[in-house]
């Protein structure tokens, strides 16, 4: 588990950026890696504590055996520390880049605020793993003769489909857009993570088998009906991609939109992707005000000041969190507090506890300001604290409620849940319709990446099981 007396001797480190002066002048990654030495150290802080809740279901849904790799990296046994990382984690070089690290928050350490700095540890492993070629194609070595198809190429689509070519299935995933990744690639801008990273995934998966077929729009390119009667088994892992509306009047003005169609746009121009045919949403020389106080909001953020923009402040309904957690009501669970993303530390003015009470614009039907109230404890505007902000841009980012209901759900009236998502359980992820499996957002709602590669692991699972009667895929 590391060094024994490692917490008690070597402080807690972390990768360090590049000053926000430097990085907001381009896309990519800004982390400064360290240097192989300096990550044996942050391994060797690894207590023998125990209860380990940083690799349960609290601190880790993937169940990483965090206090196992962690112990072979201090032994310096790097390949086998990558071995044990991939036996529950397809794409740990994905979780090491964008997780928000819950299983940092159930460290136990972390009751001193110093946790051992487990998502370096990881990422810094499968980067390794990557560059030094261990991971190959693990190509099945007997075919089953069955065919599944797989809807969306997220984390949850790509780990259902690695894990069933592995088992022997001959998998298809069909993918809305022109390159797979879901919102890895086109929701997620480049500066959290380089694109290359699923480029490498998605060559080694053929390898393996996967077919992916881009450019198809289920329900629209052809039917889920045409699916199911060409496929022994059908996996949807669309995600939840229905945004929530701030609930305002004023959103049909001019320079009002929606935080993904803003996000997507600038990750396929950074990707080279034409978009001669959209309409351009940039932020260069405008005030921005950012509606939610999530990722998507903090990404939001972060692409505005790379696009150029004056000034961006990013509206946040909640009200400020403490600074300090309180850990003997919270730890092990993740806790509610003060943090800052390296998006909101380039520069942007955060207001807390402010609703949003309406988009104004001009004569010529652009936005001009958000008109803004301080709320209470119960969201409601407390009268006689109204102001303006000034606005150039609005992005709405306050959210997804449910995945899109139109076109292939309407079509195929499986049973939703109250909340609009598709209806399926975490031991069968079958749905209401036969042969036809859920996992990812498009089951759970708007979720972490971690979570979408747990339930396509274990939808892959539960579908060879169903198609072999027996299974070696862990769950």
């Amino acid at each position: 588990m590391g060094k024994v007396t490692g917490f008690l001797e070597i402080d807690r480190e972390e990768p360090r950026y590049e000053p926000a002066s430097d990085r907001v002048r381009h896309y990519g990654e800004f982390t400064i890696p360290m240097s192989e030495g300096r990550i044996v150290d942050q391994a060797a802080r690894c207590m023998d504590c125990g209860v380990p809740y940083c690799h349960g279901d609290t601190g880790c849904p993937v169940n990483n055996q965090i206090p196992d790799w962690n112990d072979l990296v201090y032994s310096g046994d790097w390949e086998e520390a990558a071995r044990n990382l991939h036996s529950t984690n397809n794409f740990p070089e994905f979780t090491g880049r964008i997780c928000p690290a819950p299983c940092e928050e159930a460290c136990t350490l972390n009751l001193e605020d110093v946790p051992v700095a487990i998502k370096t540890v990881e990422q810094a492993i499968a980067d390794k793993a990557i560059r030094s070629g261990w991971l190959k194609p693990q190509i099945a070595e007997v075919k089953t003769g069955k065919t599944i198809a797989i809807i969306g190429s997220g984390p949850a689509g790509l780990s259902a489909a690695q894990q069933l070519a592995r088992a022997g299935h001959d998998v298809h995933v069909f993918e809305r857009e022109p390159k797979a990744g879901g919102l890895l690639r086109y929701g997620i801008p480049d500066f959290k993570m380089e694109k290359e990273h699923i480029d490498f995934r998605v060559k080694q998966m053929e390898a393996e088998g996967v077919t992916f077929h881009y450019n198809e729009n289920i329900g629209v390119t052809r039917t889920i009906e045409d699916l199911r009667a060409n496929h022994d088994a059908v996996l949807l892992t669309g995600g939840s991609e229905f945004p929530r509306h701030p609930g305002c009047e004023g959103t049909h003005f001019a320079g009002v939109h929606y935080a993904m169609p803003y996000l997507i746009q600038q990750n396929r121009r950074v990707g080279g992707e034409d978009i001669s045919d959209q309409q351009p949403l940039v932020a260069a020389g405008k005030h921005v005000v950012v509606i939610g106080g999530g990722d998507t909001a903090s990404d939001c953020v972060g692409t505005a000041f790379r696009q150029g923009a004056i000034a961006v402040t990013q509206m946040d309904i909640r009200p400020q969190p403490p600074e300090k957690e309180d850990k003997l009501s919270t730890w092990p669970n993740w806790a509610v507090k003060m943090r800052t993303s390296s998006s909101q530390a380039e520069g942007a003015i955060r207001q807390f506890s402010a609703g949003t009470l309406e988009i104004k614009g001009n004569d010529n039907g652009h936005v001009t300001h958000v008109a803004c109230a301080k709320v209470d404890r119960a969201r409601k505007p407390i009268p006689g604290t109204e102001f303006d902000i000034k606005a150039d841009l609005v992005l709405m980012a306050i959210g997804f409620a449910h995945p899109v209901h139109e076109g292939m759900l309407d079509e195929l009236g499986a049973k939703l849940d109250q909340r609009g998502n598709l209806f399926a359980d975490t031991f069968s992820y079958k749905t209401s319709v036969e042969g036809v499996y859920a996992a990812g957002d498009m089951r759970r709602g708007q979720s972490l990446v971690v979570w979408a590669i747990r339930e396509g692991r274990q939808a892959a699972r539960s579908i060879d099981m169903d198609l072999m009667g027996t299974t070696n895929l862990p769950r």
